[in-house]
């Protein structure tokens, strides 16, 4: 049979899946790599460590497939979005990479927004200056390591650094590309007026291509660590969202139907037609991988909360338990919980905020303070969904991640939001959204939508839960903490 590969280089390991043209998974790997926390605030993972663990999966996938005799047709790449791998001159990486959620670029960002006006930098890229973006990264660089700065011939993004390994051939795609900070979002090419006031060099960064054009061939080297063919076609792929958007066949053509992701963070995904950003820069806008757009909310603490309860106050109940005792239960009874354990992204933009529960008593117990959790981080996905409803025609919502196994959250964030909410019978992620975006190189499907419609998985709907008087609660908590309302 004939496979394609997908291949997404997650922050905790790389997970690669080879995919029929069915849809069907037919081999799979994944290896482990360590992050790096140097300093308090700072997030880093060895480009080095990447590309071992990709080969060593590559090579149990071709091993896989050898002995199975399915033939590979193409590979796609998906990653993490916004890390940066800076290169010298001979293409060797230069220092660890800093990752999406390092926070040390705050003076970086500064520069950025005393250089270019929040509202133009907004209507050129789509986002203001974000601490987790990499153009802050490069200009921290040269702050804080001008040695290493002056090094620099071209800083890449993680899934690219591994296409650059693979093929010898710099290159990236918009929907990765405009997590970076320099991308204009309606021509997707790099903003030379931006770039220019802040005197950077446009060459610094790849050529940018189609999500499912080839990027290149893999090197004989390669093909030797690995076991697949010399010249096996490389697809440009997707940062890790619009991969995932892929899978799940969220289309631009199809704005009605979104997803919410409740993972570590929790995350609104909208696909539009158009670049509609928020004028205040509040969620982001960026170029989804099918061509069109997507807006996307993303609040940093989701099951990652509920992650957090369980390892510090409840270490040995399990989390079904846990979830059991929240929905046994009618409301919260007044607790509330605001979920900024590690800050929050949208719609505050503020690293800074932290998180607390609210109206506890002597009658509450372990079951109120468990559905504060769960209704607070849906109040936190509502407070990002009121920003996006004008700007998206959102009406349902597909559930990913641990958290959408349980019908009763998912039944929450259906009421705080206003929109259906569907769990799905499988949950394909970047990985096979990545094999998704090959499919069309390797001449299994005429285009990426052919393939999105073919295999997007199909929903069912969760019983919506009433949270008017949680919710209600919340927003006064968080205006009271915050000191704005949405």
């Amino acid at each position: 049979m004939d496979v394609v590969l997908g291949l997404d280089l997650g922050t905790s390991g790389v997970k690669v899946v080879a995919l029929s043209a069915a849809g069907e998974v037919m081999a799979q790997a994944l290896r482990p790599y360590p992050l790096l926390t140097p300093q308090a605030g700072w997030t880093e993972q060895r480009p080095g460590d990447w590309a071992a663990a990709t080969l060593e999966a590559l090579g149990d996938v071709s091993a896989q497939l050898k002995g199975a005799g399915h033939t590979p047709l193409a590979l796609g790449l998906s990653g993490q979005m916004h890390g940066a791998v800076f290169l010298d001159a001979e293409g060797d990486v230069i220092r660890p990479a800093p990752l999406w959620n390092d926070q040390r670029t705050g003076a970086a960002v500064a520069e950025i927004e005393a250089a270019i006006p929040r509202a133009e930098l907004i209507a050129r890229t789509g986002n203001r200056a974000v601490s987790g973006f990499q153009l802050p990264k490069l200009l921290w660089l040269r702050s804080a390591e001008p040695q290493n700065f002056a090094r620099v011939r071209r800083v890449l993004l993680p899934k690219d650094y591994l296409g650059f390994l693979l093929t010898g051939q710099a290159r990236t795609e918009p929907s990765d590309a405009s997590g970076i900070g320099a991308l204009n979002l309606t021509t997707k090419t790099w903003d030379k007026d931006v770039l220019n006031a802040l005197k950077l060099d446009a060459d610094l960064f790849p050529e940018v291509v189609e999500s499912w054009a080839v990027v290149g061939q893999l090197l004989p080297e390669m093909a030797s660590a690995t076991g697949l063919p010399a010249g096996l076609p490389i697809i440009a792929g997707g940062g890790d969202n619009a991969a995932a958007g892929v899978a799940l066949g969220l289309s631009s053509g199809r704005p009605e139907l979104g997803s919410v992701s409740l993972g570590t963070s929790g995350v609104l995904f909208a696909p539009l037609a158009e670049p509609t950003p928020d004028p205040l820069g509040r969620v982001h806008s960026f170029a989804h991988a099918d061509g069109g757009y997507n807006l996307l909310g993303v609040t940093l603490s989701a099951a990652g909360a509920l992650q957090w309860f369980r390892d510090k106050l409840a270490p040995e109940t399990p989390f079904q338990t846990l979830l059991d005792e929240a929905a046994g239960i009618q409301s919260a009874e007044g607790v509330t919980f605001l979920p900024f354990l590690s800050g929050e992204r949208s719609p505050h933009m503020n690293p800074d905020l932290r998180a607390s529960f609210s109206g506890l008593s002597l009658s509450h117990g372990r079951p109120q303070m468990v559905r504060a959790l769960l209704e607070g981080t849906a109040f936190a996905l509502a407070d990002t969904y009121d920003v996006m409803r004008p700007l998206s025609g959102l009406t349902t919502l597909l559930a990913t991640g641990g958290g959408a196994r349980s019908a009763f959250w998912l039944g929450l964030v259906a009421g705080a939001l206003g929109l259906e909410v569907q769990q799905t019978a499988r949950e394909p992620g970047a990985a096979e959204g990545a094999a998704m975006l090959a499919m069309p190189a390797a001449g299994l499907y005429g285009s990426v939508q052919a393939v999105m419609t073919a295999l997007a998985p199909s929903g069912q709907a969760v019983a919506a839960v009433d949270v008017a008087e949680g919710l209600s609660a919340y927003q006064a908590a968080r205006q009271r903490a915050v000191g704005e309302s949405i």
